[in-house]
């Protein structure tokens, strides 16, 4: 019997070493009211209205790019919003930093992953202020068909280690993995306005799950 009970002991053991950790519930990244874990200019570009996080204005062209940031890195994670862009004239565009960091000069740029957001760019990964070009891009008729011009679309950022996925409404846009070991892996989340257009970027509904590293 003895022999019995430590074996059985022994096995329960073993078998609750093998329990998969139970998954975290992703956190709401933006409140909807306040400016809590963000940083970046809330007095003449970025504000909050009715649970959206605002960029810019299509009254007025925005004189240069600008990004509203969160105050602490992030490596891995996945991070799902609502993004909607309108604009009248000039350059349309916005996008989503990961993994990347705030230049001194200039002060309103960021450096990094760039989850791109507008015309002709819809869905493309873009490296912001770094390599300055566009890594991998869906196709950019394919692409048209899935993007809801002037209306919220859902936005999926996937990071696990060196790959990155991209997802618009639901159809995945890219899958990228980083060549360059050289190329940080972690660091800020931010929003962009870009400049040279009237244009404004509302979000809504920041999701973030983070993943082990």
């Amino acid at each position: 019997m003895k022999s019995l009970f430590f074996y059985s002991t022994i096995i329960s053991i073993c078998l609750m070493s093998f329990i998969p950790p139970v998954s975290v519930k992703p956190v709401r990244l933006f409140d909807g009211k306040t400016f809590k874990g963000w940083e970046g200019d809330t007095i003449n570009t970025w504000r909050i209205e009715n649970g959206m996080l605002i960029g810019g204005s299509t009254e007025k062209t925005v004189p240069h790019n600008d990004f509203i940031v969160t105050t602490r890195p992030y490596a891995n994670f996945n991070m799902k919003l609502k993004i909607k862009l309108t604009g009248t004239q000039g350059f349309i565009n916005s996008g989503i930093q990961f993994r990347s960091k705030r230049l001194k000069n200039p002060a309103h740029e960021m450096e990094g992953y760039q989850a791109d957001f507008g015309e002709g760019f819809w869905g493309g990964l873009y490296d912001e202020s770094r390599r300055n070009k566009t890594l991998i891009k869906p196709d950019s008729a394919q692409v048209l068909k899935w993007i809801k011009i002037n209306d919220w679309n859902d936005y999926e950022i996937l990071a696990e280690g060196r790959r990155i996925r991209l997802w618009i409404n639901g159809k995945q846009t890219v899958d990228y993995t980083e060549p360059d070991m050289s190329i940080p892996q972690s660091g800020l989340i931010g929003f962009q306005i870009h400049g040279g257009g009237a244009a404004q970027v509302a979000i809504k509904e920041v999701f973030l799950d983070e993943l082990p590293d």
